[in-house]
């Protein structure tokens, strides 16, 4: 992910999460020394993108999302994939994110990968309000 590609990922962002991060999230990711962003392109053009960081053997996804246009095609898997390869040659061992306790598909997707729920965190999401189930993987 580099700046000029995070028009883009806000547009993307944008439509696919109630309580979107802003732009400038996104560009602070971009500075961040422990950080991973990648972005996936269609001819050019951005059509999903994942964040994560890490710190010594633990590593945490921050966001991960697919233009609705090219969803179910495979891309959030290659995204996945790379990120957990990357984040495995950096030294990670453990991999957390959180996703809505109500994303019945985005859980079926990261059990592919071998996530299990470690825990749940009450009232985590806004907009609606709602519980976050904490998820961990091994890398």
């Amino acid at each position: 992910m580099q700046e000029n590609d995070l028009p883009a990922v806000s547009a993307i962002e944008q439509i696919s999460f109630s309580t979107p991060f802003s732009k400038k999230y996104f560009s602070n990711e971009l500075c961040k020394k422990h950080a991973l962003s990648k972005v996936a392109l269609f001819e050019g053009h951005v059509i999903g993108y994942i964040c994560a960081d890490y710190y010594h053997h633990e590593a945490r996804i921050l966001n991960l999302a697919v233009h609705p246009d090219f969803r179910r095609r495979g891309v959030a898997t290659i995204l996945m994939t790379k990120a957990m390869r990357a984040l495995k040659n950096r030294g990670c061992v453990f991999l957390y994110l959180v996703v809505r306790a109500s994303a019945a598909g985005a859980q079926k997707f990261y059990e592919r990968f071998g996530f299990k729920v470690e825990s749940v965190r009450k009232k985590y999401y806004s907009d609606p309000d709602e519980d976050a189930l904490q998820m961990i993987g091994r890398l």
